[in-house]
């Protein structure tokens, strides 16, 4: 890796534009130009090899993309990153001096794709970016991770692109926020970026789940810009201009994680403190409710009553609902908490169940 893209790898945030796909020589040349110009943009990104979910879609221009991007390179300066699934991607990707690569949401949540993109990339110096499996599985994520790793790639780094659910409807890919944060914490000194553009999946929620984003101490963004985005041959509804983007960079806060003056860190200090003795307090009180559960898993298994009560179990959601509202707690985290701590019940009351009396 060069001093230049050592830098650029460190810097913070990292900000990567560009097209969903490179579709012609006069559009990504533009495109990279027109980013450039903002000034805003450390490297510039687009599609060569596009893995979509059903056949006749456009599938990506290909390998002769690539002499595009470099020639955007030569222009503008603007580093390049592509996307590679196979071993042929990456050879040709580094023929015509891609900088970083990434590995896409439909390669991660593949073992053996990951393991022939690692081994293509033994003994090679150049960063890779690992997006987050399209289901929830943060497993697979560190696995693809670990698979690099051991074949020597030293600069890795994620990117989260949300997950797929069902029945989700908000987002295009939900961000499902834990499961990123629960990445850091695994990988607390690794690049961690967020593309909005695959969560969002449209254009007019972009610079809100930017801005969340950074709130959680994102080290950047990876943005669809296209120069004219409602005639993208892909992904049309969430690309943006490159001066629209300009606009929406310039409206987030970029906040620090820590701040030196003692005063703050006394401050902050004493009120982690409290949580902490109001955490101990939850875990304690946790704790004496799973305690009444099992004598109440004892008295059904002496009276052969079945230990799912659908209609206690819905009285109990309702009460906590309308309780948790009415003191600032929103309903998804109510359901979310009561599900883990019912389902910790029924765990309790199982074995009960069956031991023997």
């Amino acid at each position: 890796m060069n001093d230049n893209i050592r830098s650029l790898w460190n810097k913070r945030p990292i900000i990567i534009s560009g097209p969903c796909s490179a579709e012609t020589e006069e559009q990504v040349l533009e495109t990279a130009q027109r980013l450039a110009t903002t000034g805003k943009i450390d490297m510039l990104r687009a599609g060569i090899w596009k893995p979509r979910t059903k056949p006749g879609m456009f599938e990506g221009i290909g390998v002769k993309g690539l002499p595009w991007l470099l020639n955007a390179k030569k222009q503008t300066g603007l580093p390049v990153t592509v996307e590679v699934a196979t071993a042929k991607h990456v050879q040709d990707a580094l023929q015509f001096d891609v900088d970083i690569l990434w590995i896409g949401a439909r390669t991660t949540v593949n073992p053996f794709s990951v393991q022939e993109v690692a081994d293509a990339l033994r003994g090679v110096d150049i960063p890779v970016l690992v997006k987050n499996p399209i289901n929830p599985d943060l497993e697979l994520w560190g696995g693809a991770i670990e698979r690099l790793q051991k074949v020597g790639v030293k600069d890795i780094g994620m990117i989260h692109r949300g997950f797929s659910s069902y029945g989700n409807t908000q987002f295009r890919n939900a961000p499902m926020w834990h499961l990123p944060i629960e990445m850091k914490r695994r990988f607390p000194e690794m690049l961690l970026i967020c593309d909005p553009s695959h969560i969002c999946g449209n254009r007019v929620m972009l610079q809100d789940v930017s801005q969340k984003s950074i709130d959680l101490d994102f080290g950047g963004l990876m943005i669809e810009s296209h120069i004219d985005p409602d005639n993208a041959w892909s992904d049309a509804k969430q690309q943006i201009t490159p001066e629209r983007l300009s606009e929406m960079l310039g409206n987030l806060v970029w906040r620090s994680e820590d701040i030196s003056s003692q005063e703050f860190i006394t401050a902050l200090a004493t009120m982690r403190e409290q949580i902490n003795h109001i955490d101990d307090e939850l875990l304690t009180l946790i704790g004496q409710r799973m305690k009444i559960a099992d004598k109440i898993g004892e008295y059904k298994r002496d009276n052969n009553v079945t230990i799912l009560q659908t209609n206690r179990w819905n009285e109990i959601l309702d009460r906590a609902v309308s309780k948790g509202e009415a003191l600032g707690l929103s309903k998804e985290f109510i359901i979310r908490y009561f599900d883990a701590v019912h389902l910790e019940s029924i765990s309790h009351q199982n074995k009960i169940m069956y031991d023997q009396k």
